[in-house]
């Protein structure tokens, strides 16, 4: 399951009456504790995962960390793919992620505002010295 959140919805529709997007975006993983979903607002309703290694991942807005954009006519919707990425677990087990969330960059971690979620489908862990990757994302707006 992926999804934007109302929060995200508007913050791209501001961007018709000439609000600016943020200069970069993050990366956050989360756990199980609670699911993000279309009504979450702040990364603080959820409960990232901490330690071992673990830091948001900055995204530029360009090619690299955004690398795919496609227009579909004949499913009537476009779609964003996102860079994979990779954590690398640092003195102890890193995990258990459960999602993936992409929030602005509030300077304040736990005020940025989750615009979309990813759910992993099962909490991933890797043990020390081992990366995480994750990849495959992708962002998609259709009619309903």
């Amino acid at each position: 399951m992926a999804g934007f959140t109302n929060k995200g919805k508007y913050r791209l529709l501001e961007t018709l009456r000439g609000v600016s997007l943020p200069t970069n975006f993050y990366a956050h993983l989360c756990d199980s504790t609670t699911a993000p979903d279309a009504d979450t607002n702040t990364l603080s309703q959820l409960t990232q995962i901490s330690g071992s290694g673990y830091a948001a991942i900055s995204l530029t807005k360009n090619t690299t960390d955004f690398s795919a954009i496609v227009e579909d006519d004949g499913n009537d919707d476009s779609e964003l793919t996102l860079k994979d990425l990779t954590w690398t677990a640092s003195g102890g087990t890193l995990g258990a992620a459960r999602y993936l969330v992409i929030t602005n960059d509030d300077s304040t971690e736990g005020d940025r505002e989750v615009w979309f979620y990813f759910d992993l489908e099962s909490d991933q862990s890797v043990s020390d010295g081992q990366d995480l990757n994750l990849g495959g994302f992708k962002l998609k707006i259709a009619e309903s």
